[in-house]
Formats: C-alpha cells, structure tokens, sequence
C-alpha cells in the first residue's frame, strides 16, 4: 500500500485532495495546525491525522517519526498547508516584520521543511512523489496585494524547481500546482465578495473558461502529479486555472 500524507485538509483543497488520493487507492494520513478546524476535518474525512506546526522544524520531524513508526516510509507528500493567514493587503509601510514572517512560515518553511523530514525515506525507496501547492501568485504579483504572500508563493516555486533537481536522481518527481482563483475556504470567499459585482464579473471574464475554480479541479491534478502516469514529469509548475490572460 502507498502512503501519502496530505496537508493543510482544514482547507477546501487540501481535503480534496486527500479524498481524491484515497479514491485512486492510496492510505491517506493527514496533517494541519492543531485545533478545532482540524479535529473537525480529520473526522469528515475519516482519515487518521496527527496535528503539527508545520512551520517547525522540530514539530515536523516528530511527525514524520510519528507515521514512519504507524504506517511505514511516505511515499506521496502532497504540501497544500498555506494561505493568507487571514491577512489582507495593507501599503508596504506598515506591513510589520511578524506579518512578513509568519507567511513565509506558512508557505515556504512548511514545504522545506516537509520535504527535508521524509525525502530521506523516498530516497531509500528509490521513489518517491511530493507535490506543492503554489498560487498563481507565486507566477505574478497577487490579487490579494499582500506582499509577503506573493513572495512567499514566488519561493515555493523556486524551492520546488531546486528539489526537483536534487531530488530527480534517486527517482523522486517534484512539481507544484498553481491554482487560479478557487473558492476554497473562508479566505478565499471573502476575497471574492470584496469585489463586488463588478469586481467579480471582470474576474471571471479574465478566464477561459468563464469559471472559477473547484477544489476538485485541484484534486484532480494533483491525482496524475502523484501517479505512475507522471513519472516523467518533474520541475513542472501545472497551472490549474481555467486559462488566464
């Protein structure tokens, strides 16, 4: 059986992922920030789960320790934790350091430190798939206009280029999802209700598709990106966003 652990599941994304991979016939372990959000999560989606701060390096390794011991190497790492942490944009002179920080944490720190805990075990086994999730904020300047999100979301994309190439040799694949605009949590709804009619209806006009995006739509990506069907795929940014002009 194939391990995956997928996290950032309190969010819409996150737990579609999960579901998604646990369909296609993968043992699913999840992970977020420990709380209420995340109790509620782990049990709608009848996953074990064990709770962590994903940007801590130490609480990391603990957990990679903690379901190496229950379930055996990963084989499947899915980075969907991240996200605004319910900022919103505010002008560049009053962004304190803590705002800058704690994105940074949420974003890139996690899916360092993630791959740093249990590429070790993909290494072992010769194989191996991690995927992250970016933002087409890490491609272009955000439309949330927070600052450290966009930069944030930029060096995820960096670092999985970089792991993509470090890694490739002992038969990991490593690509990123960017997803378009998703309505996937409260974040995110709030955002778009920020728009207003008008607001909204230039957005989805500036969309193939004429749609926003499910977190199905994501799920589904992140299916092949962690199937045998992409074993030659690696380094990739996938944009998952109905086309964007």
């Amino acid at each position: 059986m194939t391990i995956a652990l997928v996290t950032g599941v309190s969010g819409g994304i996150g737990a579609a992922i999960a579901k998604q991979l646990a369909q296609d016939g993968l043992e699913v372990v999840v992970t977020d920030r420990p709380g209420s959000a995340f109790s509620s999560a782990k049990a709608a989606l009848q996953m074990p789960g064990y709770p962590a701060d994903l940007g801590s390096k130490t609480e990391v390794q603990a957990l990679c320790d903690e379901i190496s011991q229950q379930y055996g190497p990963v084989q499947v790492l899915v980075n969907a934790a991240g996200g605004v942490c319910q900022q919103v944009h505010q002008p560049l002179e009053t962004v304190t350091e803590e705002d800058w920080r704690v994105l940074f944490s949420a974003n890139t720190d996690s899916a360092f430190f993630l791959a740093q805990a249990f590429a070790p075990q993909m290494k072992k086994l010769g194989s191996g798939r991690i995927v992250t999730i970016s933002s087409g904020a890490g491609l272009r300047p955000s439309l949330t206009g927070i600052q450290a999100y966009t930069a944030s979301k930029h060096a995820l994309v960096g670092l999985t280029k970089q792991l993509a190439l470090e890694l490739g040799p002992f038969g990991i694949t490593v690509n990123s999802i960017a997803p378009g605009f998703v309505l996937s949590n409260e974040a995110t709804r709030k955002q778009w209700e920020s728009y207003g009619e008008a607001g909204q209806k230039q957005l989805v006009e500036n969309i193939h598709m004429r749609r926003l995006g499910s977190p199905e739509d994501i799920a589904n990506a992140a299916s092949f990106l962690c199937s045998e069907a992409s074993d030659w795929i690696s380094g990739q940014i996938l944009c998952v966003d109905g086309g964007h002009r």
